[in-house]
């Protein structure tokens, strides 16, 4: 008799172990549909996502491979002297055009990383001051800039047009705006990074770089540095070259350390001549960056500064960048899609 319950307990147990498995098994079709569903589902909201952000990108004429003007400024004064600097109202002149002409300002760094988030319809262009002179910034003593300095006239600008971003970056060298204590140099620093604008490196003494030994070169970039870096908690991005004028090695400006002190640059920026290429583009050289005097068309800028490449971007609107709207996606007609560059292959939105 107990023999008989043994064996009756065993087939009970396989019976329940068998309805067991039975269940598990139907629960892991159920796990599997259910997953297979949610699969689907997202897929389809990821390519209705698409589309959507195709449609917008197509309906702004959207070329996020387009070239950028990243212009470069350095005294604004009046009665200045023939070169590069610029009058009060010259300098508001330009602002207000590029203002008209649907472009807002970005940073150096937010060029170089790629970084490039405007409204769709837009063009970026980058404003670069060189020197770090105080006709670029004088605070006065409630600490707000003088209105007829460069930042002063810029804000005012922006004021007048919304969605005109005041930005720009300041390449800096000893003569940090003409303050001489360290106190005050630390205040306009601190000013700028707390607006939203940008610090670069210009070198410490404004060296020019060519021909020098790479010892020489890597002191005098890390000096630059190291002036920022001492006075604020913030480390350039990007080096603006003296002149223009590259080392022999070119490398020397992108990475380098000198008495304690390195750098490691997204972006070296050259003197003048051209329109940038875009951040997204196998064309972009993060060792030679091109920027454009600002002048009128006079000389040999009748061709090759500020007045003559705006106009130039105007008459040729399809080489120029025009963003999405989307900091996400790099969007452009599919046509151009050989030219992307390999980082943002992800980020490509063709139409």
């Amino acid at each position: 008799m107990g023999r008989f319950r043994a064996v009756g307990v065993g087939v009970a147990s396989l019976s329940v172990a068998a309805l067991s498995a039975a269940c598990m098994s139907g629960g892991d079709k159920d796990a599997k549909v259910d997953a297979a569903r949610a699969k689907a589902s997202n897929m389809a909201a990821a390519a209705s996502e698409k589309k959507a952000e195709t449609q917008v990108a197509a309906k702004a004429k959207a070329n996020e491979l387009g070239q950028i003007p990243v212009i470069m400024y350095h005294r604004i004064i009046k009665n200045p002297p023939p070169g590069d600097d610029r009058t009060p109202e010259q300098f508001r002149a330009e602002l207000e055009r590029l203002a008209k002409e649907d472009y807002v300002p970005i940073t150096a760094a937010e060029y170089v990383t790629g970084k490039i988030g405007i409204p769709a319809g837009k063009h970026p262009v980058v404003l670069t001051f060189d020197d770090s002179s105080p006709s670029q910034l004088t605070l006065d003593g409630m600490g707000n800039p003088m209105p007829d300095t460069a930042v002063g006239i810029l804000m005012d600008v922006a004021k007048k047009h919304p969605g005109f971003r005041p930005v720009a970056t300041f390449y800096v060298i000893r003569d940090l705006f003409g303050m001489a204590k360290p106190e005050e140099q630390t205040q306009v620093l601190a000013w700028l990074k707390d607006h939203g604008f940008d610090i670069g490196n210009h070198t410490h003494d404004h060296l020019n770089l060519l021909g020098k030994p790479e010892k020489e070169v890597e002191e005098q970039i890390a000096s630059g540095q190291k002036m920022v870096t001492s006075l604020i908690k913030f480390s350039p991005v990007t080096l603006a070259l003296p002149y223009g004028n590259q080392p022999h090695n070119k490398k020397w400006a992108m990475k380098g350390s000198a008495a304690g002190t390195s750098y490691d640059f997204r972006g070296v920026f050259l003197a003048g001549y051209t329109p940038a290429p875009s951040p997204y583009t196998k064309d972009f050289d993060p060792v030679g960056i091109p920027r454009i005097r600002s002048k009128e068309k006079v000389g040999d800028c009748v061709k090759f500064c500020s007045t003559a490449w705006l106009d130039w971007l105007n008459a040729n609107a399809t080489d120029r960048f025009t963003s999405d709207g989307n900091a996400n996606t790099v969007a452009f007609p599919k046509f151009k899609a050989p030219f992307v560059a390999a980082p943002f292959a992800a980020q490509a939105l063709p139409y």
